[in-house]
């Protein structure tokens, strides 16, 4: 068997695969984030390698002994994971989540390195991705830096612990300095954020199909033999690709978990120049995927299933009454309309812009507890489309669409998106594709011929309704005007503050 190991933000999942992609067994435990004063977000990076071990122990307990062919590890992307040359962490690894660099990514949205950055890269800088953040180490934790030998993410931090290889999956170097083309770092993205002297922290991405393997120490953690093969990558977001049999261009995925993830899969890199009049704005990534000739545009919105996850949890209810609260609502939400931007860094697409928050609006006396759940719903499967719309033109985003993720897990919640992107969704029945995705890499870094089709999860179709297209068409037509509207006042608020006299 193979056994695949995602490292959510919120979870950290493992699951046994036989040579057919039959579920042998699972096992998850519980991540610890933590969240600080002024937008900082971190983990404990001993405390992740726990649960790795946690998870992995019980999986191969559970599925009754068989050989383990692989460890396959994926996990979430950006953020900034420093370690040593022994892979010890040389402060807490910062979370994609956090926002302590946001003044620096305002400074380059007014200078001009975003759009600068984007031209080479296609990659659009936020917050939490590598370049801003080592900006503002180097201001405010210089010791940090220089006690590093890695400036990595959470997969390859994983992958040096276990095998003792400093490498990095394409994947997860593919924002913000790599032309993912080439898969060579950009020196002129490097300097254009004023970081080419840690270039020595970055690892060259390793080779499609790598394969490493456990040394002493991780045999150690994992309860596996010295020796067992480790594949470090791709990352969540192409792993769930992976996973979900993403193998023609235009198929898509909308991945409805912590982030709201909006994939194409396509066979060219064509990024968008930049007009800083007019547009079209900095957004979104190209990530490359195992296939050397295959990328995927993805834009991946900052909150998705954490939106409602707070939402509930303010009305005092549990994720058990959201079918009754959707079922009990309408299209339009009772003319409740939300912008579901609620991370503290801001959103990073479908446009970046660390000032954006959430908003409700038509809220009356005679609003329901339904229609404001209804109305949040509502406004992130509007982001989805909006991401979408940038992600890809309509011919390029006409293959088959997947959705997974936890909110996937919703049928009610499913069909509101179905019915906002009139397209319908391939739901499978296990919405975690990203351990899937990286056993199915692992298989064939090993040399298995592994047939997608015969790999799939088994899944059910989600139909768009004829009855809520107008209703959701006119709906998307607001919520873009919101938005705009929105970002104008954003504008203007953050200006009125760059004016206002400093207290004595």
């Amino acid at each position: 068997m193979i056994v695949g190991v995602d490292v959510g933000t919120s979870l950290t999942k493992a699951d046994a695969y036989d040579d057919r992609g039959r579920t042998l067994a699972s096992a998850e435990r519980a991540s610890r984030l933590e969240q600080y004063p002024e937008g900082r977000v971190e983990q404990d990076l001993e405390d992740v390698v726990a649960s790795v071990a946690d998870v992995v122990h019980r999986v191969v307990a559970d599925a009754g002994g068989e050989e383990v062919r692989a460890l396959a590890l994926t996990g979430q992307g950006d953020g900034l994971w420093l370690r040593d040359a022994a892979g010890a962490a040389t402060r807490p690894p910062i979370s994609w989540l956090d926002d302590r660099a946001a003044d620096v990514v305002r400074a380059w949205q007014d200078d001009g390195t975003l759009a600068a950055v984007y031209r080479r890269t296609g990659a659009a800088l936020f917050p939490g991705c590598h370049a801003p953040l080592l900006v503002s180490l180097e201001h405010d934790e210089p010791e940090a830096l220089e006690r590093a030998a890695v400036a990595g993410y959470c997969v390859d931090a994983l992958v040096q612990r276990l095998t003792g290889v400093v490498t990095v999956d394409a994947s997860d170097a593919s924002l913000p300095f790599l032309d993912v083309v080439s898969r060579r770092y950009d020196d002129a993205a490097l300097a254009a954020c004023g970081v080419s002297h840690h270039r020595s922290l970055l690892p060259d991405p390793a080779p499609s199909g790598s394969l490493f393997a456990l040394d002493r120490r991780g045999a150690g953690i994992t309860g596996l033999p010295i020796g067992t093969p480790v594949t470090g990558g791709p990352f969540d977001l192409p792993a769930c690709a992976v996973g979900a049999g993403l193998s023609t261009p235009g198929d898509g995925l909308l991945i409805i978990g912590t982030t709201l993830a909006c994939e194409v899969f396509t066979d060219r890199v064509a990024p968008e120049e930049p007009d800083d009049a007019a547009g079209p704005e900095p957004a979104g990534m190209w990530l490359c995927t195992p296939r050397e000739e295959m990328w995927l545009r993805a834009m991946p919105a900052m909150v998705g299933t954490a939106g409602l996850d707070w939402l509930l949890d303010l009305l005092g209810v549990g994720i058990d009454a959201l079918p009754g609260l959707l079922e009990g609502t309408r299209p339009g939400a009772g003319g409740v309309s939300a912008l579901p931007f609620l991370s503290a860094s801001g959103e990073r697409a479908p446009f970046v812009d660390t000032r954006a928050r959430g908003q409700l609006e038509g809220v009356t006396l005679g609003t329901s507890r339904g229609d404001v759940v209804r109305a949040v719903c509502e406004g992130i499967a509007y982001t989805a489309k909006h991401c979408f719309e940038r992600a890809a033109s309509a011919a390029d985003r006409a293959g088959r669409l997947v959705a997974c993720g936890g909110g996937s897990r919703s049928r009610a919640w499913a069909q509101i998106f179905a019915d906002v992107l009139e397209r319908p969704l391939v739901v499978p029945d296990d919405p975690g594709l990203g351990t899937r995705g990286a056993a199915m890499t692992a298989a064939r870094a090993l040399g298995d011929d592994v047939d997608p089709a015969t790999w799939a999860a088994p899944s059910h179709t989600v139909e768009p309704g004829p009855d809520a297209h107008t209703c959701y068409a006119e709906g998307y037509l607001r919520y873009r005007a919101h938005v705009d509207t929105a970002r104008e006042f954003w504008a203007r608020q953050a200006q009125g503050f760059r004016r206002a006299p400093h207290p004595e």
